[in-house]
């Protein structure tokens, strides 16, 4: 199986320019964990739920509410996005992109043609493929004691 089979297409992307509340908007209203980050056409990074989490203060802080949103208005994916990404690419084998995800603790990956973001692998899509392969819908190996 390829990964081809079971990426989602077209993802959502940011640019390095969008406002972290719009992302964190992007994310809640999708139902996403991850944005690849484009620019030019090209994957320049990738923005979690989590890195968006630690860019926000603690509650512990001194500053007024209209302080924070002050500051926190003027923060951009750049300034929290990661920028070494792994990738695969349409043609990768299943295994590969489940082997990469498990190696390095990640739970989904771009997926591009080229340069192009063509799209987004992850754990959810992984598991999708071995429930299939499995035949687990039908009784599969694990209802014939295999």
């Amino acid at each position: 199986m390829l990964v081809s089979d079971w990426m989602v297409t077209d993802p959502v992307t940011v640019t390095p320019d969008t406002k972290l509340f719009e992302a964190q908007k992007t994310m809640r209203d999708g139902g996403f964990r991850r944005l690849p980050v484009v620019a030019q056409g090209r994957l320049v990074g990738i923005v979690t739920d989590r890195d968006l989490r630690e860019a926000a203060p603690s509650k512990a802080t001194s500053l007024s509410v209209f302080e924070l949103n002050y500051l926190l208005s003027r923060l951009t994916v750049k300034d929290v996005m990661k920028t070494a990404v792994l990738t695969v690419s349409p043609d990768d084998p299943i295994e590969r992109a489940a082997l990469l995800m498990s190696e390095h603790k990640i739970s989904g990956l771009p997926v591009l043609d080229g340069d192009a973001v063509v799209g987004i692998l992850t754990i959810t899509d992984l598991l999708q493929a071995f429930v299939s392969m499995l035949d687990l819908r039908e009784g599969g190996r694990v209802a014939a004691g295999v």
